[in-house]
């Protein structure tokens, strides 16, 4: 097993050493978590507090800073009273990667405590209407703009210079005339999915389209084919494969604007679960739904990549 074997230029590797860099990936993070949280001298700037002592403000379970904490020992050890006990931790907001797991179990089996907060799955439920809603609205305008600003010129210099314009302007400035124009529930969170996704996909799909090879379209061209028939047979076939991978990257872009929206005059959504428990110190729960918003996403990702080679298996045969 040669280092030359693994570092061929352009070459793929083998499906088992691309599987074992896959598991790689996660592993090497999961392990560097591992360590800041489960061996003490690599970062435990904090002290929790197993007996308090004769120190009055000191509470079993309490984080303190180091500094904070040898101070009132040292001062209790000079008066002869007894010494506070405490052992190296982490920070509050770095919980262990068993915390994590845990919260992820029980986020889900778990009646929320407080009357304003609410379960995970239906927080997650809620964010997944909006990027489903969101982006089909987007694909439904965007898609075929994209390919009509591909095949034809006019609709280029239509549209283009606009949307090429529009692209830079942040989508959260449009948040509050979103909530002004449609309200407070979801209709202005749907509404920044579409602004953020809308016009970066009529430009991607565009030049996807616009790389299709110009020797299919001279040869339709010259058995005949007239417009409607060159796009519907010969553009948009040629171009399907990569665009339903355009679409796969511009789902992802969509996820990325779902906490942007959801901060709009909203309570419902994974971003009010991350703000209600952040704001009740419940960091084990925020980690537990950013976690499963990539989980959801990878799996998105996932499944519709093998849904494409269902679709487009000829695909398979030319990679090999």
């Amino acid at each position: 097993m040669s280092a030359q074997s693994w570092f061929a230029v352009r070459k793929e590797l083998s499906p088992r050493r691309r599987m074992f860099l896959g598991i790689l990936s996660f592993v090497i993070p999961l392990a560097i978590w591992c360590l800041v949280s489960y061996v003490p001298f690599i970062w435990h700037p904090m002290v929790e507090v197993s007996d308090p002592g004769s120190v009055s403000y000191f509470t079993q379970g309490m984080l303190l800073e180091q500094e904070v904490f040898e101070r009132e020992a040292e001062a209790a050890r000079q008066k002869g009273e007894a010494v506070p006990v405490g052992t190296s931790a982490n920070p509050i907001y770095l919980p262990a990667p068993h915390q994590v797991a845990k919260a992820m179990y029980t986020a889900f089996t778990t009646e929320p405590k407080r009357r304003d907060e609410k379960w995970l799955h239906e927080s997650l439920g809620n964010s997944i209407y909006v990027i489903a809603m969101g982006f089909l609205i987007s694909s439904l305008f965007g898609v075929p703009l994209g390919i009509l600003a591909g095949t034809y010129d006019v609709f280029s210099r239509l549209n283009e210079p606009f949307v090429e314009f529009f692209r830079y302007l942040p989508a959260p400035a449009f948040g509050a005339l979103a909530v002004a124009v449609l309200g407070i529930n979801e209709a202005p969170k749907i509404a920044i999915i579409v602004i953020g996704t809308f016009f970066q996909q009529v430009l991607v799909i565009a030049n996807t389209t616009r790389k299709l090879d110009p020797s299919l379209l001279e040869a339709a061209m010259t058995l005949g084919a007239k417009r409607m028939s060159l796009l519907f047979r010969v553009v948009i076939p040629g171009i399907i494969v990569d665009l339903y991978k355009d679409q796969r990257i511009l789902l992802g872009w969509a996820w990325t604007y779902l906490i942007v929206a959801e901060m709009i005059g909203a309570s419902s959504g994974i971003t009010w679960f991350i703000t209600q428990q952040a704001r009740y110190k419940n960091f084990e729960n925020v980690y537990a739904a950013i976690f499963m918003i990539g989980v959801l996403g990878l799996t998105t990702d996932l499944l519709l990549a093998w849904i494409g080679r269902r679709i487009f298996p000829w695909q398979r045969s030319l990679a090999h």
